[in-house]
């Protein structure tokens, strides 16, 4: 039985599984003995993690597009038919900015980046929410991944700032709704993570001045270890929002 939560099994899903923060997360939750439903779009990275934890059947790869309710609402399903209750949602799937300045994109590509940045954040915290504020004993996790970007953009980064400020307001507004529930709802902010998608950043991005710089990376790994210290809380302490980020990236005051 574990002392953290006073249960036999500590039960996750963890969205956009298959590689970068979603897979340090998942791997970190695994090595830490929790159950963890691996969800992303395409199934061979979900399994390749799950083979890669070495976990076994505690690693329960199921492919899921957030940006379809259905999809999401099939994933909670599937999960609480296989473990029975849910503990700990990290809400991480995501996506980037579309190519090139916003005056040249199509609507759809607009619109590509809020069905999954921002509502399918919101389609898996109601299912979270139905699943939590339902079983015995009642509660759980909510942790959403937002972005330093919400409150210091980059250049051309209108469809992702935009949407990971939204995401501050589902967190706040969910932790509060939750209160009733015994549901925590918390955020991580991540700065310049080494990942696939941000390997860029070493090599040279636009800075606000017009400049093109290399930027400090930490590793990935780091995210993953502040996603289980979040996820051991007590469902009485809560961290409402966390940043994680280089320590010399340029965020704070000028740089």
């Amino acid at each position: 039985m574990s002392e953290k939560t006073g249960q036999t099994e500590r039960i996750a899903i963890v969205t956009g599984a298959g590689r970068g923060i979603g897979r340090a997360a998942a791997l970190a939750l695994l090595g830490d003995g929790w159950s963890v439903a691996l969800a992303g779009r395409r199934s061979a990275p979900l399994e390749a993690v799950a083979s890669e934890s070495g976990a076994g059947a505690r690693a329960y790869p199921v492919p899921t597009d957030v940006s379809d309710p259905r999809s999401v609402a099939n994933l909670f399903a599937a999960v609480t038919a296989r473990f029975g209750r849910l503990d700990l949602l990290f809400n991480n799937a995501g996506v980037g900015n579309p190519p090139g300045p916003f005056e040249e994109w199509s609507v759809e590509q607009w619109k590509g980046v809020v069905d999954i940045n921002l509502n399918g954040m919101f389609y898996c915290i109601q299912s979270a929410f139905r699943v939590m504020r339902s079983q015995t004993p009642m509660g759980g996790r909510i942790i959403n991944n937002g972005s330093i970007s919400a409150s210091a953009p980059r250049p051309n980064s209108i469809a992702y700032t935009a949407t990971k400020h939204a995401v501050g307001g589902l967190t706040k507004s969910a932790s509060l709704d939750g209160r009733k529930y015994d549901i925590a709802v918390g955020q991580i902010d991540v700065g310049n993570a080494r990942t696939e998608l941000s390997q860029r950043m070493e090599k040279g991005v636009p800075q606000a001045n017009g400049e093109i710089a290399s930027e400090p990376m930490i590793d990935v790994s780091v995210v993953g270890q502040s996603v289980l210290y979040m996820a051991n809380l007590p469902l009485n302490a809560n961290v409402l929002f966390h940043t994680v980020m280089a320590t010399k990236m340029p965020f704070v005051g000028r740089g």
